[in-house]
C-alpha cells in the first residue's frame, strides 16, 4: 500500500466538544501521511517526470504531506461516509462552502458553522497536495523530490504572470506569495520582460536594462533571484510577464497521488495499519473550490482514480466553479496558485466527452482515460456566470464552434448557479475588497449559493448509495435558445443605467506548449485561435434565464451578474474584475438593486420597475421567496433545513433595497 504510515501530531476535541445532533460530538486528529508509490506502476504513469525522481532500495519514491481527520468520536454513529475537502491553497473550505462557518484564518480555532456535515455523520478529511504553499501556520502542504537528469536538478524555461493592483516596484516571481522558482542567474541578459494593457493585449518588451532580478528592502535595491524590479514601477491593472531559467524541478503531480492514496488508505487500510477509520467507510465524496475544482478536473483527466491495487477512491466527485479549465498541477515548473490565462490551465479538452479540434486535429475527452478502464465515478459539476463571462464556462457542454449543445453522461449532472459569482457573495453590498486591494464600478454580489452546495451532496448521496437519480441538470442551452454570446447579452444589461459591460470580453484561446505540455517545450505558448464561448440569455431585468435560479433570482430585488469591472482606483478601468492578483483569477460579480420607487426609477431612466411596483410589501414579497424555496424543495434541489435561512435573507435584503424601515 502506497500510505506507509501516518504520524498523529495531535488528537483534540473538535470545537469544543460541542454535539452535532445524533451524531454527537467530533474529534480533529492531525499529522503526517508517509508516502511510498510505484514510479513504473501504471496507475502512477500520468505523473510527469515520476521517473525521474530519486527512489528508496525498494524502487519506491517517497514523499510526505499533512492531513486532517475530523471523525465522529463515536465512529458507530457515523453515516460511513468519507468526504474529503481537497484544499484550496493549503486552506481548508469545507467548513465555509458546506457549513456557512465564518472564514478564519488558516491557524484560528475551527468554526463548525451550521454543522452540516457533522450532523449528516461525515468524516472529513483534508490532505497537503501542493509542494508551493508559504510555511504559515495552519497551511497544509506536501514535501516531494525533485526530477533529476543524471543526478542533477533539471533546468529550464518559465513563464510568471501577474496583474498588481498597487503600485510597486519589486514583485515576488510567484502568485499569492507562494514559493517561488528562483533565476538561475540574476544576470541572464536573455530573461525577458513583457507588458500588456489587459491579458489580450498586445505584448511589449520592456528593456532588459530598466529591470532587474531584485527587490526593494528599506528603500534599497537588493539583488534577488525570486523577485522582480522594475525602476519605473509596476502598474496597476497592466498584466506583466517574465520569462527566465530556474533550476529544480519538484514532482508537483505526486500531490494528485496524495491525495488518491490517503483516500484508499482511510478507506480499505485496516487498524492495524494504524488507519483511524478501519472498516467504518463505504463510500468517499470529494469537493474541489475553484483552484482546487480545476484539481479534480485534472485528477478525472488523468484517469488517476484508481489506485495501484486497482481500488476506487472516489464514489463521487463535485468540482466547483472551476469551468472548463484544469491546471498547472502536474507539469515540469508547475504554479499551482497561478491563475494565468495562457498557461496549462487553459487546454483542450474541456468537455467530459470526446471532441476533435479541428484546429489541431487533436481528438480528446475529460472523461476518456477513465471511460476506457469503466471505472466513471458520479460526477456533479458546479458552475457561476463568473466562469462563463471568464471566456470558458461554455465549453464544457457546446461543440467546439458553439453552435452545438453536447450529450452529457449519465453518470453527469451539471448545474449552474444562475446570477452568482465565483466567490461566495457577501451582504450587505459594497464596491471594494480590501484584502485584495479591490475596488469595482458595481457593488460586489451578494448571493449565496451553499445551499445548492449542500442539497447537491445530498443528491450524490443518495444517487451513490441508492440509486436514487438527482435533479436534472440545468444550465444555458443553445438548444433552447438560452446560451447566446456575451455581446447580445451586454445590449441588454447595458440598459441599466451606469452600467457597462467588460471591455474587452475574455478570450479563450488554442496554446501551443509543444508535444508534450507535461513539459513544455514552447514556453511561452504559442497563441492560436480563438474558442468561441456563450453566457446566459438574460430577462428586462438582466438576470440570467438559463441556469438553476435561486430565489432572489426569480423573486428579484436586483440585477445580479457574474461580472464586475475594475474601477479606474486600481487601474485597468473597465476591464474584468477578478482578485487574487494575476491575471484571469477569480472574478467577482454584481449586484445593482431595482429603484426603490417609481419616481427614482423615471428620474434615472431606469427601464427595470421598481421595487414597490412590483412588490405590494415586505410580507408579499417574503410570500413569494417562501413559495420559489418550496418549488426548489419539491424539486430537490435546495434542502428544506435552508428554508429558514433563505426567508431570513430574503427579509433583509428587502429591507435594505426598498429603502424601508
Amino acid at each position: 500500500m502506497p500510505v506507509t504510515g501516518i504520524d498523529i501530531k495531535s488528537r483534540v476535541p473538535f470545537a469544543g466538544g460541542k454535539l452535532f445532533g445524533s451524531t454527537g460530538s467530533y474529534e480533529q486528529i492531525d499529522g503526517t501521511v508517509r508516502y511510498e508509490v510505484d514510479p513504473n506502476h501504471p496507475a502512477n504513469e500520468a505523473i510527469t517526470d515520476i521517473k525521474l525522481a530519486p527512489t528508496n532500495s525498494l524502487g519506491k519514491v517517497e514523499f510526505n504531506a499533512d492531513f486532517r481527520l475530523a471523525m465522529p468520536s463515536d465512529l458507530s454513529k457515523s453515516n460511513r461516509r468519507l468526504f474529503l475537502d481537497i484544499l484550496n491553497r493549503g486552506k481548508n473550505s469545507a467548513y465555509r462552502n458546506l457549513n456557512s462557518a465564518p472564514d478564519v484564518a488558516p491557524d484560528a480555532p475551527t468554526e463548525p458553522g451550521n454543522g452540516f456535515l457533522m450532523e449528516e455523520g461525515y468524516s472529513i478529511a483534508w490532505c497537503g497536495w501542493q509542494h508551493d504553499v508559504p510555511e504559515v501556520p495552519g497551511i497544509m502542504g506536501i514535501r516531494v523530490p525533485e526530477a533529476l537528469d543524471s543526478n542533477e536538478p533539471i533546468q529550464g524555461k518559465i513563464v510568471v504572470t501577474f496583474q498588481p493592483n498597487l503600485t510597486a516596484k519589486s514583485q515576488l516571481l510567484s502568485d499569492r506569495n507562494h514559493r517561488s522558482y528562483p533565476t538561475s542567474d540574476i544576470y541572464d541578459h536573455e530573461a525577458v520582460m513583457t507588458v500588456q494593457e489587459h491579458e489580450d493585449a498586445p505584448e511589449k518588451v520592456i528593456p532588459r536594462d530598466e529591470w532587474a532580478f531584485a527587490r526593494v528592502e528599506e528603500e534599497t535595491v537588493v539583488p534577488d533571484p525570486q523577485h522582480a524590479y522594475l525602476e519605473s514601477g509596476f502598474e496597476p491593472g497592466k498584466v506583466y510577464q517574465v520569462i527566465y531559467t530556474t533550476k529544480g524541478a519538484p514532482i508537483a503531480g505526486l500531490g494528485l497521488l496524495s491525495t488518491r492514496d490517503l483516500i484508499s488508505f482511510l478507506r480499505y487500510g485496516k487498524e492495524s495499519d494504524n488507519n483511524p477509520l478501519a472498516s467504518y467507510i463505504d463510500h468517499a465524496y470529494t469537493l474541489g473550490v475553484s483552484q482546487s475544482g480545476r484539481f479534480l478536473r485534472l485528477y478525472l483527466y488523468l484517469g488517476v482514480n484508481v489506485d495501484e491495487e486497482g481500488r476506487v477512491a472516489f464514489d463521487g466527485l463535485i468540482p466547483h466553479v472551476a469551468g472548463g479549465k484544469r491546471g498547472e498541477f502536474n507539469q515540469r515548473f508547475a504554479q499551482p496558485s497561478s491563475q494565468a490565462s495562457r498557461s496549462t490551465n487553459s487546454l483542450f479538452p474541456f468537455s467530459d466527452v470526446d471532441q476533435t479540434d479541428h484546429n489541431t486535429n487533436i481528438t480528446d475527452g475529460l472523461l476518456s482515460k477513465l471511460s476506457a478502464t469503466g471505472t466513471l465515478p458520479k460526477i456533479m459539476y458546479t458552475y457561476t456566470p463568473s466562469e462563463y463571462w471568464g471566456g470558458h464556462g461554455s465549453l464544457v457542454h457546446t461543440d467546439l464552434s458553439a453552435t452545438r449543445d453536447l450529450d452529457i453522461p449519465e453518470n453527469v449532472r451539471i448545474y449552474v448557479y444562475s446570477g452568482s459569482q465565483h466567490a461566495l457573495g457577501s451582504f450587505p453590498l459594497t464596491d471594494s475588497d480590501p484584502t485584495d486591494n479591490v475596488r469595482s464600478n458595481n457593488p460586489i454580489n451578494c448571493l449565496d449559493h451553499r445551499p445548492f452546495l449542500r442539497a447537491a451532496l445530498h443528491n450524490m448521496d443518495l444517487w451513490v448509495t441508492e440509486g436514487i437519480e438527482p435533479p436534472p441538470s440545468l444550465y444555458p442551452m443553445i438548444s433552447d435558445g438560452t446560451a447566446i454570446t456575451p455581446e447580445k447579452a451586454a445590449e441588454t444589461l447595458e440598459k441599466i443605467p451606469g452600467v457597462i459591460s467588460p471591455q474587452p470580453l475574455r478570450q479563450f484561446m488554442r496554446l501551443d506548449f509543444g508535444e508534450n505540455p507535461g513539459v513544455p517545450s514552447h514556453i511561452p505558448a504559442k497563441k492560436g485561435n480563438e474558442y468561441p464561448h456563450l453566457v446566459s440569455a438574460v430577462d428586462t431585468d438582466g438576470n440570467e434565464i438559463g441556469g438553476l435560479r435561486l430565489p432572489f433570482i426569480t423573486v428579484p430585488l436586483a440585477t445580479h451578474t457574474g461580472w464586475n469591472t475594475r474601477h479606474e482606483d486600481m487601474g485597468g478601468s473597465g476591464q474584468t474584475l477578478s482578485t487574487g492578483g494575476a491575471s484571469g483569477g477569480t472574478l467577482k460579480g454584481s449586484t445593482i438593486p431595482f429603484p426603490p420607487n417609481k419616481i427614482i426609477r423615471e428620474a434615472n431612466k431606469d427601464p427595470r420597475l421598481s421595487i414597490e411596483e412590483r412588490y405590494e410589501s415586505g410580507t408579499q414579497y417574503i410570500s413569494l421567496i417562501k413559495e420559489a424555496c418550496l418549488n426548489l424543495i419539491t424539486q430537490r434541489y435546495l434542502l428544506d433545513r435552508d428554508l429558514e435561512q433563505l426567508l431570513e435573507l430574503g427579509r433583509s435584503h428587502y429591507k435594505i433595497f426598498s429603502a424601508s424601515d
